[in-house]
């Protein structure tokens, strides 16, 4: 019985002893794995760094356009009703050109009261006299402003949604200004080349270095600043709705560029 009892012991001891060792491989091949990723493991002390640039071009698919609509009145509510009336007016006219809700927007609204200075009632020596009263400030009126977006998607329709707002008695109109709408998608695509191009520098140099690339230990990314079409400014001389001809909006083309620093552990 005690022969047995120590076959079962030593038999015990061996299975846990190989579970330990099974555990700590596994645990060294994942430290193993870990370091080969960015920032993983010990701090790298042989490196190299390599830069790429990405280009994309692209044709503005879009084009925003805001107008405000500001009026006075003595009383605030009354301010307030009159730029609700021009602000559905020449909404009115946009949704006629196929301007859906969801493009269009109130970028602002405003309501703050208008002061006068009301000059105080000056001293005298005599007993009729009345007090002295020092000058303030008088509201007079509130002003009023609403700034809405828009957003056309059709850019056949600018012109025609330019001369609508131009002709519905709005009091301030900037744009268009044509943008890509999925921006976010060109700069990724810019950065995927940036980063094939700075690995390919990368490849290059270990070569002729004699080096191995092991893994990436630092990534940095500037620029994605797209560079905008131009745009044709408004002249205010324009006479729209008067039979003045319409101004010309070239569109152009954007180009969103994406630099990025790579560094890399050699060995």
């Amino acid at each position: 019985m005690i022969e047995d009892s120590k076959t079962k012991l030593f038999k015990a001891l061996t299975v846990f002893a190989m579970l330990g060792t099974v555990l700590v491989g596994a645990m060294v091949i994942t430290e193993v794995k870990a370091y080969r990723f960015i920032g993983g493991g010990v701090a790298a002390t042989n490196t190299i760094s390599v830069s790429g640039e990405g280009e994309v071009f692209a044709a503005p698919d879009i084009a925003n356009i805001s107008f405000t609509v500001r009026e006075e009145a003595k009383k605030v509510s009354d301010a307030q009703d009159k730029v609700t009336v021009k602000v559905k007016a020449a909404l009115a006219s946009v949704r006629k050109q196929g301007v859906a809700d969801k493009d269009i927007k109130t970028q602002n609204y405003s309501s703050y009261p208008k002061y006068e200075w009301q000059e105080g009632t000056a001293s005298c020596m005599g007993l009729n006299c009345p007090p002295y009263r020092p000058g303030k400030q008088v509201i007079v009126g509130y002003e009023v402003s609403q700034t809405v977006n828009i957003k056309v998607r059709d850019l056949e329709k600018v012109n025609a949604i330019v001369d609508v707002l131009a002709t519905a008695d709005v009091t301030e109109m900037q744009g268009p200004n044509f943008a890509i709408d999925k921006e976010d998608d060109l700069k990724a695509e810019a950065r995927k080349l940036a980063i094939d191009k700075a690995r390919t520098k990368a490849e290059v140099l270990a070569r002729d270095l004699g080096v191995t690339l092991v893994r990436i230990v630092s990534f940095s990314e500037g620029g994605n600043f797209p560079i905008y079409a131009r745009t044709a400014a408004l002249s205010e001389k324009a006479d729209y709705g008067m039979g003045g001809a319409m101004p010309e909006l070239p569109q152009g083309e954007e180009k969103i560029t994406s630099n990025v620093t790579v560094t890399y552990e050699i060995r």
